[in-house]
């Protein structure tokens, strides 16, 4: 647990250079780091606990599917394979730490605010949401080949997207939604293995 507690330090620090650096030396500094890239509350309201629990539900069973694609072939989750109870704490880490908020911080949070400036929201958030599917599905393609990895790659693109959306739509900007439901993916997915 001790190395899930570190790799998530060093995670959103690598992950956070880069939005860090630009908000630095390019936008002006015109408002505090953490509310620039969507780090911040958000009024919650029936509607967006409705959509939230929709996403959640839907790539849950989606996720189902997706986790016998990927059977028998090494993933992140494998080190938690059958270790039951024990292995809640370093899952939780993980998911929510280790993975979720900073890929939310890099690509909600980083790059689909700075692409919708550039080429409006449908379309970077389209363009955030396949960058988000193709990362995810790259290391696939060797282990499941081209169509099995496609299918990961569509799936966690599709769960981007409507991450993207949430956030933008939905909350203020704030990615919370997203690293909400991006850490409830990641938890189901690591107690899959753990159970």
């Amino acid at each position: 647990m001790t190395q899930y507690v570190i790799n998530s330090v060093v995670q959103i620090i690598i992950f956070s250079l880069l939005p860090f650096a630009f908000w630095y030396f390019k936008s002006g500094r015109e408002e505090k780091f953490l509310t620039w890239i969507g780090l911040k509350s958000f009024k919650v309201n029936k509607e967006i606990i409705a959509m939230i629990v929709v996403v959640v539900l839907g790539f849950t069973i989606i996720d189902i599917f997706a986790l016998k694609l990927v059977e028998g072939v090494e993933t992140a989750t494998s080190v938690f394979e059958g270790k039951g109870v024990r292995a809640v704490p370093s899952i939780l880490i993980y998911a929510i730490f280790n993975t979720a908020l900073p890929e939310e911080i890099l690509f909600r949070g980083f790059g689909l605010k700075r692409l919708k400036k550039v080429v409006g929201l449908n379309k970077a958030n389209i363009i955030q949401a396949q960058m988000f599917g193709f990362l995810h599905g790259l290391m696939f393609f060797k282990s499941l080949g081209f169509f099995k990895a496609l299918v990961i790659i569509s799936f966690t693109g599709v769960f981007a997207y409507f991450m993207g959306y949430i956030n933008e739509k939905k909350t203020e900007v704030s990615i919370l939604p997203g690293v909400f439901i991006h850490s409830l993916a990641n938890i189901f997915a690591g107690l899959s293995a753990a159970f």
